[in-house]
């Protein structure tokens, strides 16, 4: 059975290097990665990039790319993990953009969508996922399903 723990424990034992880009989640993942012993030796950085200009400021994204699709989008999801590993050139990269609610949503971009974008040996993966429940259950759910990957990738 996974849990962060037995994930974490896993890339620390492996030396699997991660780095992370968060928006929606709003350093969840990053907090859960500090929280065991031991990470120092692969965590690299966790940026929590919430509004657009600090997404172009530190990851680079594209404000045509932000203007076309919009920052809860499959596209800034892949460009946040690919901007990021072009910085850290960890193992593993992982974002998060979504509409944690309980506002912002929209009939095309509802509350509780979140794109994640896992970078695994240079191969992306790009999820649209639609999580019920408040803000926090919303945040919760997005960096399980996170861990869950990452146990099934490594």
């Amino acid at each position: 059975m996974y849990s962060s723990e037995k994930v974490i424990n896993s890339l620390i034992k492996k030396k699997i290097s991660i780095s992370v880009a968060e928006s929606c989640t709003g350093g969840l993942i990053s907090n859960t990665l500090v929280k065991y012993d031991g990470i120092s030796k692969i965590f690299s950085v966790g940026l929590v990039c919430y509004s657009n200009e600090s997404k172009i400021k530190y990851l680079s994204i594209s404000k045509k790319t932000l203007n076309k699709f919009g920052a809860v989008s499959s596209n800034i999801a892949e460009e946040m993990i690919n901007n990021l590993y072009k910085k850290e050139k960890t193992k593993i990269v992982v974002s998060t953009t979504g509409i944690a609610g309980p506002k912002g949503g929209t009939k095309d971009k509802p509350v509780g969508l979140v794109y994640i974008g896992i970078k695994f040996n240079n191969t992306n993966f790009i999820f649209k996922k639609k999580f019920n429940g408040d803000r926090l259950s919303i945040q919760r759910k997005t960096k399980d399903f996170i861990f869950r990957k990452i146990y099934q990738l490594i």
